[in-house]
């Protein structure tokens, strides 16, 4: 007497697929971007040095001294330069940070086409540095304001151009930002993306100002850092771009240094 057993096949489990899709690349980096220190530390150290630096001018003004002649705006918030390097770092440290913690291949594995990452990456920095120095600016400026109430400088958000130049202030800023993230990208390391920026982001266009030809001083207005300080002016500074051509020339040069990574990327291994 033979007993024949039924062997029946395990149930097929169907495990669903995930598409990868621009909301699921945005919500990705807009988690890595929240979940690491460097975020906070760098956005608060842009904020208390603007912050500080601008509380520093007013409490020190001194009516009818050398800084009458500035524009309350740009005196307000003379620490700008100082917050834009921290921006700078939060950019490099989003793009040349992952290279160098090996979490890109990880990145690319799962996200094989490579550039939506680089797009997401830009716009969460985009939305969460310009909201944050909008923030900033307009705290400072009112801070700033207190002590430059009975002055010369007194002003407040109604005043012509002045709303618009602390919206430019932070537009500047993020713009800036966004090259150093570019540059992190392009070049995949902190220290040579760091030293790219300030090397030729600040210092450059200083080194060319000492040349006595008129070109090179009309060129450089267009210049990262000259068109941004176009932007955070309330009145416009002789010799300065008008603020639709600053902001103009700074999204251009954001452009191109985003663009280099978007090509090395379709053409470069991880």
């Amino acid at each position: 007497m033979t007993t024949s057993a039924r062997v029946t096949a395990p149930a097929r489990v169907n495990t669903p697929t995930r598409v990868i899709t621009p909301a699921r690349v945005l919500h990705s980096e807009w988690h890595k971007l929240w979940t690491v220190r460097s975020t906070w530390a760098t956005l608060l150290t842009a904020t208390a040095l603007v912050l500080g630096v601008g509380i520093l001018m007013g409490a020190t003004y001194t009516p009818g001294g050398g800084d009458a002649d500035i524009d309350t705006v740009v005196l307000s918030l003379y620490g700008s330069q100082l917050g834009a390097i921290s921006l700078a770092v939060l950019g490099v440290l989003l793009t040349a940070g992952e290279y160098t913690t090996g979490l890109a291949r990880a990145t690319f594995t799962a996200v094989p086409r490579r550039l939506p990452v680089l797009w997401a990456k830009a716009a969460v920095f985009t939305g969460t540095v310009f909201l944050v120095s909008v923030l900033t600016a307009l705290l400072t400026f009112e801070v700033a304001q207190i002590f430059l109430s009975d002055t010369e400088q007194a002003a407040s958000l109604t005043d012509d151009g002045v709303l618009a130049a602390l919206a430019g202030n932070a537009a500047a800023g993020t713009l800036l930002g966004l090259i150093a993230l570019g540059l992190g990208a392009a070049l995949r390391s902190v220290p040579g993306a760091l030293g790219a920026f300030i090397g030729g982001v600040m210092v450059l266009p200083e080194v060319l100002g000492t040349l006595p030809y008129e070109s090179v001083e009309t060129a450089i207005r267009y210049f990262p850092t000259q068109a941004a300080g176009a932007l955070g002016s309330a009145t416009p500074a002789p010799g300065a771009a008008s603020p639709g051509t600053a902001l103009l020339a700074l999204v251009l040069w954001a452009g191109a240094a985003l663009a280099v990574p978007a090509v090395s990327l379709r053409h470069r291994d991880v």
